[in-house]
């Protein structure tokens, strides 16, 4: 298994390369809040929302893992930690959308492998 540190550049590619992550992609707009959408779930975006055990999801719909941790960074940025099969990753919380209860990424599984690899 891989250290949080190996992804690093990773987390940090992640948290730059996706400022609109918040938003949905032009394939997946989001839909507008209904009246019979419950109180308890969290809007799309609301990156104090996302906490461990959550399930995380790619643009394109696919479960891709699960948030297992939330902390502050030294900056005190809000950052999950993403389990992704054998492989973790870092990303600061506001690139992060949450959508029925999933957090979303605004990257595919496979271009997160692509920037890991990096």
């Amino acid at each position: 298994m891989r250290s949080i540190a190996t992804f690093g550049a990773a987390a940090l590619t992640l948290a730059f390369a996706l400022p609109a992550a918040a938003q949905m992609s032009d394939t997946a707009p989001a839909a507008p809040p209904s009246a019979s959408s419950s109180a308890a779930t969290p809007a799309a975006g609301d990156s104090a929302a996302i906490t461990t055990g959550q399930t995380v999801k790619d643009k394109t719909g696919a479960t891709i893992g699960k948030v297992t941790q939330v902390k502050a960074d030294a900056a005190g940025k809000k950052v999950a930690t993403i389990q992704m099969g054998a492989d973790t990753f870092a990303v600061d919380t506001s690139a992060l959308a949450v959508d029925n209860g999933a957090a979303v990424i605004n990257a595919s599984q496979a271009e997160i492998k692509g920037m890991m690899k990096k």
